[in-house]
């Protein structure tokens, strides 16, 4: 009897209060949600068998539930502070085996290297597979994928409340327990010092300049789109050039 394929389910962390820019799941991108921009290039992934919005119990995200409802789109409902539990219960109700994790803050997720992600991962032994765990492409354009046993152990073990709050914080603490492969960026999309993530008011004017300049164009722009843009036009990154990232794998936090 044939082996039973393998599912691999997207996780998208979603909640509207966040405390440096509250409700920007909701705020709007070329005229929909930012939760809609992440989740229409999210399905443009040829891997994805399935994706789950994962937000939380709080009432403030009530429409965040209404919204995947809307359009049709499962949504699990969790502990707000604990978004390692949040995504292993969104994953195990999506019945998955892989998970991509991932957050409703980065509305240009690239569809071709969330792809290139998993291949790599299903055609090795990894746990866990990114490309940010040394940031070379730009910040905000990641992906990690995860199998579902190192997120139910990272479950289990995890205790320090940075490992409950950020879901691959358990495996980059733990290398010695986990096979972990990091994609560099290939020359022309290396470009570290552009940040296009989703977490201050500067990102969004960001966000939304290269939306009007790209989506009209191709619904499907791609990182190098993207890159090409901002090294064309240098006055597009200044929007944001004051903000910096919190928490990532590659920050010693």
């Amino acid at each position: 009897m044939p082996s039973k394929k393998r599912k691999t389910v997207a996780t998208v962390e979603a909640r509207m209060r966040s405390t440096r820019l509250p409700r920007k799941t909701m705020a709007l991108l070329a005229g929909q949600p930012v939760i809609f921009r992440v989740l229409e290039r999210i399905r443009q992934a040829k891997t994805i068998d399935d994706v789950v919005v994962a937000t939380t119990v709080h009432p403030d995200d009530d429409v965040v539930a209404s919204f995947c409802a809307g359009i049709g789109t499962r949504c699990h409902r969790g502990s707000e502070e604990n978004v390692l539990e949040r995504v292993v219960h969104a994953a195990r109700i999506a019945d998955a085996d892989i998970v991509v994790q991932l957050g409703a803050d980065c509305p240009l997720y690239d569809p071709s290297l969330i792809d290139e992600l998993l291949t790599i991962y299903r055609s090795n032994n990894y746990d866990y597979v990114a490309n940010d765990m040394k940031l070379t492409y730009p910040e905000g354009i990641d992906a990690h994928v995860i199998s579902m046993d190192a997120l139910e152990e990272s479950l289990r073990f995890a205790t320090d409340p940075r490992q409950l709050e950020d879901v691959p914080r358990y495996i980059w603490d733990h290398p010695e327990k986990f096979t972990i492969f990091n994609l560099e960026a290939t020359p022309e999309l290396h470009a570290p010092h552009i940040r296009v993530t989703l977490d201050y008011p500067e990102d969004l004017l960001l966000l939304q300049a290269i939306y009007e300049n790209l989506y009209p164009r191709n619904s499907r722009f791609t990182t190098r789109d993207v890159v090409h843009l901002l090294r064309e036009r240098p006055d597009l990154g200044k929007l944001n050039a004051g903000c910096k990232q919190l928490s990532a794998a590659y920050l010693d936090n």
